[in-house]
This record gives structure tokens, sequence and C-alpha cells, in this order.
């Protein structure tokens, strides 16, 4: 069996297309059938079966696919130490991180890694968990930093610090001109958020459902949280976002927390990578310093 093979087999079985395949591939559909047709032998049994325009995987197939996708990271990270040995801190690490940590905890933990070790490279994929944790599972990225969600077989996290997520608004507004603020007075006021489904989002809104309140009126919504702080400050609506953003320094220094019991979102932050896969010394050191710069502030 040729390990090319496999490599072709998984790009059919994600596009469930011979055409699209063999256009990504820069093979000839007969050459992807020919490839097909070797594994089927092989392992004695169907791999695709048709459907419509496409073909799908049929349950022989998807067990197949999940050891293809084995064996490749294997031999991937068979190359990866093998040419690591000897070498010290050096290396390629490929890093996906959610916006929160890539603002805050990436820019001191690269400085410090780089300083240590010039010849490392780091490529970073910034998006949220949803579309990070797809390509951790294909090998696209090595690390995933991002928030905690259910543990899945096959994966090691590792707790980087606890983040909170909170009430905020320009330091001009006239929420703190009053002596105490509740969560009905917070029902006045328009805001800036993520859309519906957004798990920071669903949080808020269900804690003023709690309470029997109606949720906050949204009037700009935006699905990249680094605007928040900017929309914040520049509108004057209320905002719902990492303490991160309120320190001194940052961007959102015109902002302050409306402190408020029972509005604070207590998320982890965690690093996530493969079980069985290579870890290079640089990806190591990287874990260790994003850890070293996740000490977040106390309420």
């Amino acid at each position: 069996m040729d390990l090319r093979d496999l490599r072709y087999f998984e790009v059919i079985a994600e596009l469930e297309h011979m055409g699209r395949a063999a256009e990504r591939l820069h093979k000839t559909q007969p050459a992807l059938t020919s490839c097909v047709r070797r594994l089927e032998e092989a392992y004695g049994a169907t791999l695709f079966e048709k459907t419509g325009r496409g073909i799908r995987l049929t349950i022989a197939g998807r067990a197949l696919l999940k050891w293809a996708q084995r064996t490749r990271f294997d031999v991937e990270s068979a190359r990866r130490e093998i040419g690591d040995i000897g070498q010290g801190l050096t290396g390629h690490v490929k890093l996906g991180i959610v916006p929160t940590a890539a603002q805050f905890l990436l820019p001191p933990a690269a400085r410090d890694l780089l300083k240590e070790a010039p010849g490392v490279t780091v490529r970073t994929t910034v998006a949220l968990g949803d579309v990070l944790a797809p390509l951790l599972r294909s090998g696209d990225i090595d690390l995933l930093v991002g928030t905690e969600g259910p543990s899945e077989p096959g994966f090691t996290t590792r707790l980087l610090a606890e983040d909170q997520i909170v009430v905020a608004a320009i330091a001009s507004h006239e929420l703190f001109s009053k002596t105490k603020v509740t969560l009905r007075d917070l029902t006045d006021y328009k805001w800036v958020l993520q859309p519906q489904g957004a798990p920071i989002r669903d949080w808020l809104d269900q804690t003023f459902d709690r309470h029997h309140l109606p949720r906050p009126v949204v009037q700009v919504e935006s699905t990249m949280l680094l605007m928040l702080p900017t929309l914040i400050g520049e509108t004057g609506l209320l905002s719902f976002i990492s303490r991160l953003h309120l320190q001194e320094g940052s961007s959102g220094a015109r902002l302050r927390e409306v402190k408020l019991r029972g509005t604070t979102m207590r998320r982890r932050m965690v690093v996530t990578f493969r079980e069985s896969g290579y870890l290079s010394p640089a990806a190591q050191r990287l874990i260790a310093l994003l850890a070293k710069h996740a000490r977040l502030p106390a309420e």
C-alpha cells in the first residue's frame, strides 16, 4: 500500500467529489479512481457510495479515514522528531488561537520564545474555537489555545488560566453616576454584542432570562471580538467582554467594568494538542511561556 493513496483518499473523503479532489491534488480523475480501487482491493471493502452528484464514505470508508489520518500524523511526527534531534530549541510551530488570547497572551510569549530561540518560526491562525478544532483534528495546527470545551478522545488539554467576562462601558457612561446598579438598570441601555449562538452572548441572555428580565437590546452585533472595545468607546453602548480589555495600557483603557453581582462569566483558557502527536521543543516551550503570561487579574 502506498501512503500517497491514503493521502489522496483523505482529500476525496473531505470533498466528497472526485472532480474537486482531482483539481485540488492536480491529478486526473482516473488516477484517483485507481487509487480508491487499490485501497478497496487491499482492505476488501467498498469505501465510497454514490449520492446525488457526489460520493460519500461507507462505514468501512469512515473506519479507514480514521486510521489514514492517524497514519499521516505518525509519519509526520516521526519526520519532525528525527529532524529535531540534536537541533536544540528550533523548529516550526503551527498555532491556532482565539482572538482574546492572541491579543493578550501571544505577543509576550512569542517575544520570549524568539529571544530564547531566534531560529524558531511560528504560524498563527486566529479564529474562534469552532473553526480551530477541525484544524487540530486534521493536523493543520499543532496547538489550539482557546476556551475549555467538552473533552475529546485522543487530545490532551492543559489549563493556562481562568478568564472573566464582565459587563463594560465607557468610563463616562451615566451608569457610573448611580450609587447602586441593578441588573434591571442594564435593560434601560442598548448593547454591542456577539450574535446569538456565541457562548458569551448566550450566557448573558440566559442571565437575564433567569431573573425574568428582558434580554439586552442589541443595537450593534459583531462577530469580531477584537472590535468590541473600540465599538464600546466610540458608541457608548454596553458590552460583555474579557476583563483583560480593561487593563491599564490595553486598547480598552477608557472602559470600566460595571460591577454587578451575577454578571461575571468565568471561562477556562486552555491549550489542546493531540495525545499521540509529536510536540517539538519549540512547541513545548511556547506552551510554558503562554502559561507564564496567562496570569489574569483577580476579581
